[in-house]
């Protein structure tokens, strides 16, 4: 096809505003708006309140982690949707759910080798230690001969019957058996990878568990890298005894999930959800997403009730179990009024990078990054499986909402990239559920989901940041009109021209070296079909009778396809 008048005008119009700051004139109000307001005091006091506990579903810390966001929403005007009447545009509810499991919490754990005057390990300081579901030891501990097993080849020649084992080459899983089939008294564990830094961070921790059964309860313990090393450095001595330690507590609980909406003025059946996930023990994973989310919901209620903000479609808050929560949200329609535009994850928000290492992430819905990963694409530690072109999800969400936090990092001189899809958060159940939804984060931490993950690793001025570029984000797509609209079109329209320059430049390089022209052709052509139905998805915000806007992006959908070369 030959390009049009319209289509040049088009392209030329693309390649300006790629040179300028795109979605400004919507986001600026927003930002103008929010970034006065967020100071981030209530998140960093949230996140001190909640990192004080050792989190899962139903327990101590959990419960009166929602108890306390129940307190602030309370505080910033939300009222509980059983006394709300249709006028309250702020509500929230707390769901109570039967579990299928106890709940479990740690009181207080040691290790100890037997002769030493110093514990080995003590939960005062490696509060990780204990491997989640294990069950108490006698008062006065449990005292056994420590045995090395080298490989799972090895336990089998073993008489473990009274001993406890220690490894760190063979999981817990493979060990377990030994406890509960052949009378070994535990089971010692020493498995970090190696982002964790374990020969720099060494007395870190990261936790472990184990599954529940009440039949044969069983303990184990998960070793630092200095503890390790003292074992093994003792076991080469010859033989060694520990006394072992532990208290927990395993009980019958609810679990609770909190829902807090701001209703739309206009749309109120069209939403945008923020979910953020209590449970696991850390500051940063996930107390910061669980502060800085909480924020966020004080400030979008000031703004409204001060008459400087309306939103006119609902705004909805998450908080609750990983993923479990969010995609039982989704699934269960009868309990929610609204169906679900877009859905955002927040999870490890708030990290002060100068400590942690690693960076901010948007982690992506999946785009052709997640099949091709090249250029200036990188996944993280984390990692992902190779994504299909079927698997792909084209929606606007990605380079909007990266449009957003670039304009905030420019602003704040703060640091933003993406990676491409990974999972493992809540922005999963959305996508499962196709609904476009990306998670907000920060990888590689090196004290992922260990016991130094902790206040002091915590940057206020971080969580300012997400949640100043979150808030705005959410504030333009609830009041997306025909002018947003239209920012939109130019931005992808922008975003995939930029896109098909780098990618034409990295597979002519590719030829060049010997690669195949047909597999960089495929590229390409998937780029280019990506931002075509990217473009399409804009069409949700859309009337149907706006057939000027309609042909625009008609127009913009040939330009794509107009810049991919035959290779």
């Amino acid at each position: 096809m030959k390009p049009t008048i319209s289509l040049y005008l088009l392209l030329l119009s693309i390649s300006s505003f790629a040179q300028n700051a795109p979605l400004q004139k919507v986001t600026d109000p927003y930002f103008k708006l929010v970034r006065p307001e967020f100071k981030g005091d209530l998140a960093y006091e949230t996140v001190a309140f909640v990192e004080q506990y050792w989190r899962i579903a139903g327990n101590t810390g959990f419960n009166n982690t929602v108890y306390r966001i129940a307190e602030k929403l309370e505080a910033a005007g939300y009222v509980l949707e059983e006394k709300a009447s249709d006028s309250d545009r702020f509500t929230y509810r707390i769901e109570t759910r039967e579990m299928r499991q106890p709940t479990w919490e740690p009181i207080s754990a040691s290790l100890k080798i037997v002769g030493a005057t110093e514990n080995l390990l003590s939960s005062e300081t490696n509060r990780n230690m204990i491997y989640q579901y294990s069950s108490s030891t006698p008062a006065d501990g449990v005292t056994g001969e420590v045995i090395y097993v080298e490989s799972k080849e090895a336990l089998s020649a073993i008489d473990v019957k009274g001993k406890i084992l220690f490894s760190d080459q063979v999981s817990y899983r493979t060990l377990q058996s030994s406890v509960s089939d052949k009378g070994a008294l535990g089971v010692l564990t020493y498995d970090l990878p190696a982002y964790l830094q374990p020969e720099k961070n060494t007395t870190s921790i990261q936790f472990r568990g184990l599954r529940h059964d009440a039949k044969n309860p069983a303990w184990a313990i998960a070793l630092s890298f200095e503890a390790k090393e003292k074992l093994k450095a003792e076991l080469a001595k010859g033989k060694v005894e520990v006394t072992v330690k532990a208290e927990t507590k395993i009980y019958e609980s609810e679990e609770l999930t909190v829902v807090a909406n701001v209703k739309g003025s206009d749309l109120p059946l069209e939403s945008l959800v923020f979910s953020a996930h209590i449970q696991e023990p850390g500051a940063n994973d996930n107390a910061t997403g669980v502060g800085t989310q909480l924020e966020m919901a004080s400030i979008t209620s000031d703004l409204i009730k001060k008459g400087k903000l309306d939103l006119k479609r609902t705004l909805t808050f998450l908080w609750g179990d990983e993923i479990i929560s969010t995609k039982r949200y989704i699934e269960e329609k009868d309990k929610r009024k609204a169906e679900i535009n877009w859905g955002i994850s927040l999870d490890m928000v708030g990290e002060n990078t100068d400590v942690t290492g690693g960076t901010f992430l948007i982690e992506k819905m999946p785009d052709p990054s997640a099949i091709w990963t090249r250029g200036e694409d990188k996944h993280s530690e984390w990692g992902g499986r190779p994504l299909k072109v079927e698997d792909m999800k084209p929606h606007y969400l990605n380079d909007f909402i990266l449009t957003n936090f670039e304009a905030q990092g420019e602003y704040a001189d703060w640091v933003v990239k993406t990676n491409p899809f990974e999972g493992g958060s809540d922005h999963t159940p959305f996508l499962q559920a196709d609904i476009p939804g990306l998670l907000l984060w920060h990888f590689t931490d090196q004290f992922y989901h260990t016991d130094n993950d902790r206040l002091d690793k915590v940057s206020q001025k971080t969580m300012v940041n997400v949640g100043t570029a979150a808030l705005v984000s959410a504030f333009t797509l609830l009041n997306a009109d025909t002018k947003t609209v239209d920012q939109l079109i130019a931005m992808i329209a922008a975003k995939a021209h930029i896109r098909l320059l780098t990618e034409v430049q990295l597979s002519k390089k590719v030829i060049a070296d010997g690669g195949s022209t047909k597999d960089e052709q495929l590229i390409l052509d998937t780029w280019a079909d990506y931002y075509v139905k990217t473009m399409n998805s804009i069409q949700d915000l859309v009337p149907a009778d706006d057939e000027k806007t309609l042909r625009r992006i008609v127009l913009a959908k040939e330009a794509i396809k107009a810049q991919v070369p035959q290779l």
